[in-house]
Formats: C-alpha cells, structure tokens, sequence
C-alpha cells in the first residue's frame, strides 16, 4: 500500500488548490553544484554510469532534500534517455555536452526507430523512479520527466548541442512529412516512457522543451506544442487514486505561454524573460505557473537573493497555483550556501500570499 504524502504542498500547488506557503524545488537540484554529488559522480566514473545506476541516482536525487528544506524530489537522469535506449549512441563531451554516435542521417534512420523497444533499456530508469518513492517514505512527492519530441529530435538530427539547428530546421523545409514521422514516434516512445515512470512511482512529470522557444507561429504548434499535447493526452494522469500532474516547460516560451495553457497541462514553467504577472495575464489563471528567478541571482549576494525571491511572490501576488522555481537549471558554479538562502526566503515570505485563501 502506498505510503501517505508527509508533504503535498506541490501537488496541490499544481492543480490550483490552495495551500499555506508556495512550495519551492530547482532544476537541476541534484547536480554539479553539490560536493557531495561531485563524489559520487567520481565514483560512477562518468554521467551516463551514474544514471544507469539506480541506487546511485537514488543516492544522488536526495542530497539536495538533506541540505535544503525543498517540497520535491526529481528523478536524477537526462532527457536524452530515449534517444539512447533507440540505438544512436549518448556520450557526452567535456565542455561540449551530449553527443550521439550514431545521428540520423536518413530516412531510414527514422523509420527504423519505431520498431525499437525501449522499455528493457530503460529499466534502470523506473527501477530508480522506484527505489526513490520507497526511500522518500513519503516526505515529499517525486517528480518524473522526459524532454520534449521536439527538443529531443533536434539532438537526434544534429548528433549534439546546436544554437542554431541547420539540419533540424532544414528538415523542416525540404521534408517536413519526414519531421513529422520522427516526432511521431517520439510522441509514442515518450508517453509510454512517462506512464511506465508513473506507474513506477513518480507523483508528477515534467516535459523539458528547452528548444521549442526557436519555433515561430505555425511551426512552433507543429512541431513542439502539437506533439506535448499528444503525449498529454496518452498520460496516465491518476495512479493510487491520486492525480499526477503535469508541467510543461518551454524555455522562451513568451507569449506562446497562451496557447500552451490550452494544451490539457495542469502548469507551466516560467523563464526569467517572462514576469509571473504577465504570464499570469496570458494563461488567465488556467493553470499554475511555476519560476521564474534568473539562475544568475544565485550568484549574488544573500540580500539580493531575498530581494528577487520576494519580487517573484510579489509579481505572481495572492492566490493558489505558484510554484516557486528558477526559471531555468541551477548552475554549477553556485555555492549550496546560497540556494539555501532562497529556498529559507521561500518559507519566511510565501504564507503572506496564502493567509487568506
């Protein structure tokens, strides 16, 4: 039988019901800037190790709760997960991010993905979603995640991390039925990913679009709001009786923030290029939000962190539904004294916006 949420505070912060403070996790909160993840990264021996192993990704996802009074636990591991469990080869380069082996280069590269079973390769995924749930015993809710189609099909494309996506956008052009195909198939590949995550214990998901924000207009509906909506229409959106929210991320949304609000999401992430208060006008209320601080301020000094804590809860104001976040991961150059002065001005500011809810 499940064991009983200790803390719930995201989940009800996420389908707008009201609570006694905002809650507060990070992206990224397990990772480089931690010594203590350093040391077991170095034990691993190199990324892709460390979250193929899931006792240490176990490990490695709950550090950042014994330092820091966070409402959330995400799964530590990478949104190029699928990609390669489908064959194409994931390393990553010092100072150069991922990398793939094996790119598509063809059509037949693209049509060969669909046949190709995931769920056997990825077991160490969801025997680590699993482990983590029994060792939270409940103190807060795990948050599961996948990158979006798009975001995921441009590394696909490009065999690594591109600005500016040549082949991505060329594709695009010349055959756009082909991106159409690939996308596809993500979409299919990337749901069954998330349900068997929820199955396995996760209590909300997050979809990482980091690069839909360089889709305009009829492109950016296609090819990275259109595919979301599919897998968010084929998730398993309650599990022990219980509803599994989802969150949709796209960094630089902008105004696209509106019409992803219609998309059947229970929130949104927020960039620093956004103001809470403006995205609460373009979402008119439909959704929760959640950010938005610049990670930069975490660079800053102590005061200057409150003063962009208590600017965020100000800009989002009174009301259930936010969220509080960064509006982008937490950067490796952080010290972890810091984070704590945001997430410990999270808890003394916030119940101010809830008294009287």
């Amino acid at each position: 039988m499940p064991v009983a949420l200790k803390n719930d505070l995201l989940l009800r912060a996420l389908l707008r019901q009201p609570v006694p403070r905002t809650p507060v996790w990070i992206m990224r909160q397990a990772g480089r800037y931690l010594p203590e993840y350093r040391e077991v990264r170095a034990e691993a021996g190199d990324f892709m190790s460390l979250c193929g192993n899931p006792e240490l990704a176990c490990e490695v996802t709950l550090q950042p709760l014994r330092r820091f009074r966070l409402d959330a636990a995400i799964l530590f591991s990478d949104i190029l997960t699928i990609p390669d469990a489908l064959g194409l080869g994931l390393y990553f380069e010092t100072g150069e991010g991922p990398r793939f082996k094996k790119p598509l280069r063809t059509a037949r590269d693209i049509k060969a993905l669909a046949q190709r079973d995931i769920e056997g390769p990825l077991r160490y995924v969801f025997d680590a979603v699993a482990l983590i749930r029994e060792r939270l015993e409940g103190s807060v809710p795990l948050i599961g995640f996948a990158g979006s189609p798009w975001t995921v099909g441009t590394y696909m494309v490009e065999g690594r991390s591109s600005r500016d996506f040549p082949k991505t956008l060329g594709l695009a052009r010349q055959e756009p039925q082909l991106l159409d195909e690939l996308l596809a198939t993500l979409v299919r590949k990337t749901t069954d990913y998330l349900n068997a995550q929820i199955e396995s214990g996760a209590q909300a998901i997050q979809i990482f679009d980091t690069w839909g924000g360089v889709l305009q207009g009829d492109d950016y509906r296609r090819y990275s709001l259109q595919p979301m909506q599919q897998i968010l229409d084929g998730l398993k959106r309650k599990n022990d009786g219980t509803t599994v929210p989802v969150i949709l991320f796209t960094k630089g949304a902008g105004e696209r923030l509106a019409d992803m609000a219609g998309s059947g999401c229970d929130a949104l992430g927020v960039d620093w290029t956004v103001s809470l208060a403006d995205a609460r006008r373009l979402t008119a209320n439909k959704v929760a939000l959640q950010g938005n601080v610049d990670p930069a301020t975490l660079l800053e000094s102590p005061e200057k962190i409150r003063e962009a804590v208590a600017a965020a809860l100000a800009s989002y104001d009174k009301g259930p539904g936010h969220v509080f976040n960064l509006g982008h991961g937490i950067t490796p150059d952080v010290k972890p004294a810091h984070l704590g002065v945001l997430v410990d001005a999270v808890h003394e500011l916030s119940p101010a916006y809830h008294a009287e809810q």
